[in-house]
């Protein structure tokens, strides 16, 4: 009973390795990239199979479509991950600076306010 874990704690319990190296349930983009992937390649094999009846030539298409489909999903989805994670850093910076010197003679806010109550 104590190695079952609930729906939607990734992290817990046993690991999913894809060839043992990629551990998807952990791994940010992994899971969407290796779905997509593979349902394309079964799409894309399977209907090259129905239309051309070439057993070989459909597995070829099918691995093919599923590395490109896989790589497609992967890098698009990391970059916006990395993009998304520099602007929360930026945020969490922002806002620590805010706390820190808020109410001191180097918030930028007082020194503003200050300007605009000395010009009128």
């Amino acid at each position: 009973m104590g190695t079952e874990t609930e729906a939607g704690e990734p992290g817990k319990g046993k690991p999913f390795k894809l060839l043992g190296i990629l551990d998807v349930q952990n791994v940010p983009c992994a899971r969407d990239s290796v779905l997509y992937g593979s349902l394309g390649s079964v799409i894309a094999g399977f209907g090259h199979f129905l239309f051309t009846s070439r057993v070989r030539r459909s597995c070829d298409i099918a691995v093919g479509v599923f590395i490109l489909g896989t790589l497609g999903c992967w890098f698009p989805c990391r970059y916006n991950y990395a993009k998304q994670r520099i602007q929360q850093r930026i945020f969490q910076e922002g806002i620590k600076n805010k706390i820190l010197f808020e109410s001191t003679h180097l918030d930028p806010e007082r020194k503003q306010i200050s300007t605009k109550t000395s010009n009128s």
